[in-house]
């Protein structure tokens, strides 16, 4: 076997092979890291995936991980195992610019919950990984970083906001990867990539700054790494006023009856963009998969409307102005144009449209809690399209049609339920597609555990063989 074999092989093992190689005394984390750095130095001038590599804070703390794994007293479960964080997700003394160039960043005095738990857990942080201005595209492209590209194919968008998390985790960087999702942002890359993915029920994952919607939550190439990673991220952490009380998780949980499932199979969004014929497709053999195996199988109609997500749209306009309007003329001029435009778009709104656009996110809220209720998952489309050029900010160029793609996902982080993706399929000129399996209210483990069993049961032609290369160096 060659030494890049040997590299390759290494960078796409799961965390969960990791941990029991270390245990086994197989595998170091000091190698690991070797490993998964040289896919790093190889990839990242091309796939742009970090906004600061923490390499020799990573070595330190590998070399104490190899220590502890030597005298049998491993720190936690994530011990030696290589972790990515998305930028907004506060590390002591590292600069966090909300992905654009608008300003000088805000450099943090402390750490986020989500980073001190990865931390105290063991996990070696490489770094903070790159997203747009403000989060609101859902692409790579950012005022700041440039262009984050996917691993699959440099020509194709990584999908945002979770940009350089999800290319990260694609291009095997790192198996455990944090983003955060307040419309789609975690599970847009998950398509797009073909990850696994979940945006955990609100409040399931304590933040330092939560806001109507936002979520942290893992971008992985396995369900089982996702569940891994939310055993660490979901403990308890005060500075968070939002979230849920602390209960007792098993994340290992594997218990499920697929033939007493009630599925809803839900096609159309009700608003935004047409699905694509080929993402519809990919997603009705996912029902097909589960009714063979007994599941009872319900199209769903739509709940969600133009009128509702025109209002979504506003509001999330109107709170991006101002953050636009606090910079000086020059940072402004430094945005990326189309996030200008965007927000320039609701300066005319009132005080008025405001609150109605509010009364629409708790319709959206309301609407999206009924009509899940009866069942035990929803399978939709994630996005209505597969991945669309790099250079784009929006799966639709630089027009600007609003939130025309996040039908499908942003209903569930207004009523805060869980939801997974799994890859799912492929176009015909090989993009990924990937189902969204949506929960019942504060039903994380119940997502999971039908996520693992679709991840299991789906078929060979569906599942993804991760882009984790040396670039043009032979294996």
């Amino acid at each position: 076997m060659s030494s890049d074999q040997s590299v390759l092989e290494t960078a796409r093992l799961t965390a969960r092979e990791l941990t029991a190689r270390y245990a086994a005394g197989t595998l170091s984390p000091p190698d690991v890291l070797a490993a998964v750095e040289a896919v790093v130095d190889a990839r990242e001038p091309e796939l742009n995936a970090f906004w600061v590599r923490s390499s020799d804070t990573a070595a330190r703390e590998a070399e104490a991980s190899a220590r502890r794994w030597a005298q049998g007293r491993a720190l936690g479960p994530l011990d030696g195992v290589p972790v990515t964080l998305k930028e907004n997700l506060a590390r002591a003394g590292v600069p966090m610019p909300a992905g654009h160039a608008g300003a000088d960043p805000v450099v943090p005095q402390r750490s986020s919950p989500v980073a001190d738990r990865v931390t105290e857990a063991g996990g070696v942080v490489l770094g903070s990984t790159v997203m747009p201005d403000w989060g609101m595209l859902s692409s790579g492209v950012s005022s700041r970083h440039g262009i984050t590209r996917s691993p699959w194919d440099p020509s194709w968008t990584t999908g945002g906001s979770s940009s350089g998390a999800g290319a990260a985790a694609a291009a095997g960087y790192a198996p455990l990867n944090v983003g955060t999702d307040i419309g789609g942002s975690i599970r847009l890359p998950g398509t797009w990539l073909g990850l696994a993915t979940l945006k955990p029920s609100a409040g399931r994952v304590p933040l330092d700054a939560p806001y109507l919607g936002r979520v942290a939550g893992p971008l992985c190439r396995t369900v089982d790494d996702c569940a891994l990673l939310m055993s660490v991220l979901a403990r308890p952490d005060a500075r968070d006023w939002t979230a849920l009380p602390t209960t007792p998780i098993d994340w290992d949980d594997r218990t499920l009856d697929v033939s007493a499932l009630r599925v809803g199979v839900l096609f159309d969004a009700g608003c935004g963009m047409d699905v694509d014929p080929e993402v519809a497709s990919a997603v009705g053999l996912v029902a097909d998969t589960f009714a063979a195996a007994g599941a009872r199988i319900e199209p769903m109609s739509a709940w969600m409307e133009p009128r509702l997500l025109a209002d979504l749209d506003l509001f999330w306009r109107v709170r991006s102005l101002v953050d636009h309007e606090a910079l000086t003329p020059e940072g402004r001029e430094r945005i990326l144009p189309f996030v200008s435009r965007w927000v320039s778009n609701a300066a005319g709104a009132s005080g008025t449209d405001v609150l109605r656009a509010y009364g629409s996110i708790m319709e959206i809220q309301r609407r999206t809690v009924a009509a899940t209720e009866a069942y035990d998952v929803v399978l939709s489309p994630v996005a209505p399209v597969a991945a669309f050029p790099a250079e784009w900010p929006m799966p639709f160029g630089d027009e600007d049609r609003g939130m025309a793609h996040i039908g499908f996902t942003a209903p569930y982080n207004l009523s805060g339920q869980p939801a997974a993706t799994v890859n799912c399929g492929f176009t015909a000129d090989g993009r990924p597609v990937g189902v969204q399996l949506g929960g019942r209210r504060f039903d994380d483990i119940g997502v999971l555990a039908v996520a693992r069993w679709y991840e299991a049961a789906r078929p060979a032609a569906a599942v993804p063989a991760f882009p984790v290369t040396l670039g043009d160096r032979a294996a």
